[in-house]
């Protein structure tokens, strides 16, 4: 934890600054919660000291140990290319926190941006039953019982790893009594079932194998993803993006067929 003692110590701001030229000079990618080195910098040194993202922390002094363990991970995150989240055990996504590990996808769909306001015409917040397929570390499905707070909400994931943190990050944000976690192959389970949805939401694996080899390395810690398949007859509706871009869809289930039915299969 950052203290106030110690002057002849780095101060918060100034080791933000070491960090911030050492990432700048490094040839690593971004987009694992952050975009550039400046911000990466500042969510490495805040993340280990715990101070606060105001004017006020840049002149606290960082503990020795604190320090150490910066340059540490730093030295990781350039030397291996792991994304920081991963060395970190934790990310943020739409201001809440998630535990991740290597190995398990890093939150950041777009979709999550999308359920609040941008959905509120189409969505009445009374709905009480959601699942969320190819839930991963459970961003999607958590994001969507804090929105809809009368619904229960099942997470469907294959991976045990990500269903063992899905779980952890359920506790986490204490919906035990409203959300829970499946692990099985969400095509299986969801065709096995006769429940009936008010919201299905799904952000599923659409990397292959031979793009995935074509990505930087940072992406190479995460999970190998499958192939997308594309269904142009559905009465979809693409969502516009808060920041830009495409591949986000809503459709109607009381209006149009499921593409998991046999007629789309």
């Amino acid at each position: 934890m950052a203290v106030t003692q110690h002057p002849d110590a780095v101060t918060i701001g100034e080791l933000i600054e070491a960090i911030y030229q050492r990432f700048d000079n490094a040839p690593l990618t971004y987009g694992h919660g952050t975009d550039n080195a400046w911000d990466e910098s500042v969510y490495l040194v805040l993340s280990v000291t715990g101070a606060t993202d105001d004017e006020g922390s840049l002149n606290l002094v960082v503990a020795p140990e604190d320090e150490e363990r910066i340059q540490a991970l730093a030295a990781h995150r350039i030397e291996e290319r792991i994304p920081l989240a991963h060395l970190l055990g934790e990310c943020y996504f739409m201001g809440q926190r998630f535990l991740v590990e290597p190995g398990v996808m890093i939150p950041r769909s777009p979709i999550g941006y999308l359920l609040g306001e941008p959905l509120e015409n189409s969505i009445a917040p009374t709905i009480t039953r959601i699942v969320d397929l190819c839930a991963g570390v459970g961003c999607l499905g958590i994001l969507a019982a804090q929105r809809y707070p009368h619904a229960h909400v099942t997470l469907v994931e294959l991976d045990q790893q990500a269903t063992q943190l899905a779980r952890q990050n359920v506790a986490l944000h204490n919906l035990q009594d409203r959300v829970q976690v499946v692990q099985g192959d969400a095509c299986q389970w969801l065709a096995q079932r006769n429940d009936q949805w008010d919201l299905i939401l799904t952000n599923p694996p659409y990397v292959d194998a031979a793009d995935m080899q074509t990505l930087p390395q940072e992406y190479r810690h995460e999970p190998e993803l499958g192939v997308h398949r594309k269904y142009p007859d559905l009465p979809i509706q693409w969502l516009e993006l808060p920041d830009g871009g495409e591949g986000v869809f809503l459709w109607d289930l009381k209006s149009a067929p499921s593409p998991l039915s046999p007629a789309h299969r």
